[in-house]
């Protein structure tokens, strides 16, 4: 383990021997804080044991270019601050009941109503991962209702409420309230966010496919490929998202063929 004190920030990477302290003197512990972040060097099997594998360790600072790209992109995933972070994190990482145990305490706490509709919001999340999709409706409508008095009425923050209400409906085969709830969500995205924002990829996406799912391919065709421009004007050519985009459009486009194909023959 290598640890260079010139490259790290003690008051944030605090760092201690402590041999004196120990049961085990002659192993050199050192105590480190729980948030330290290692780079792995090397792995290798030791020379006398071909059972035991020896792990070189760099400690990162602050100044480690990759690394900041890594924290970067994880505050991006879990943003806000306190308890609600937290409770982003349970979700991420799948920890349902803690998450759950979180929230409804917070929620017998909360002090205002964009407290209220935010953990609402969440326990909607931790119902929809269960794959409680009626009960996820149900807490998506609370934190909705909420929202509804509290926000303009084209705020972007309702999008996404919406497109989690769609999402529930999707998977309960429920298409048509899916559909009313994507549109509603697509209609306050395009209005309130840039034309090449990856958000509005996914509603148009996701409102193709489900006119896939119900057999209206022209209008599928119509999401998918305005999908899939945007994607191509935001990613690279090679990125997996555009490859299975396109593999949806070639799919629906030969259902399409067969369906006016039947047509024809009747």
């Amino acid at each position: 383990m290598q640890i260079d004190s010139s490259k790290i920030s003690t008051s944030i990477t605090p760092f201690a021997l402590i041999d004196e302290h120990s049961a085990l003197p002659q192993e050199q512990e050192i105590l480190f804080t729980m948030h330290t972040a290692f780079r792995v060097v090397e792995i290798k099997q030791t020379a006398k044991n071909s059972r035991l594998w020896e792990v070189q360790l760099t400690i990162t600072g602050d100044n480690d270019a990759q690394f900041s790209i890594l924290t970067n992109r994880i505050n991006e995933k879990i943003d806000g601050r306190g308890w609600r972070r937290m409770g982003k994190l349970m979700l991420q990482v799948d920890h349902l009941d803690q998450a759950k145990e979180l929230y409804n305490e917070l929620l017998e706490n909360a002090s205002n109503d964009s407290d209220r509709a935010f953990i609402y919001h969440h326990l909607g999340r931790i119902k929809w991962q269960h794959k409680q999709y009626e009960k996820a409706i149900t807490f998506y409508k609370e934190s909705l209702e909420i929202y509804r008095k509290i926000l303009p009425k084209d705020d972007v923050s309702l999008a996404t409420i919406y497109n989690n209400i769609a999402l529930a409906y999707n998977n309960m085969d429920d298409y048509s309230e899916a559909l009313e709830f994507y549109e509603k969500s697509l209609k306050i995205r395009e209005k309130a966010l840039p034309p090449n924002h990856p958000s509005l990829t996914i509603s148009n996406w996701c409102i193709g496919d489900v006119y896939r799912k119900i057999g209206d391919y022209s209008k599928a065709l119509l999401f998918l490929e305005k999908a899939l421009g945007i994607f191509r004007k935001s990613l690279p050519s090679t990125h997996p998202h555009i490859k299975k985009l396109m593999n949806s459009i070639e799919e629906v486009k030969i259902n399409f063929k067969c369906s006016f194909s039947l047509v024809s023959a009747q």
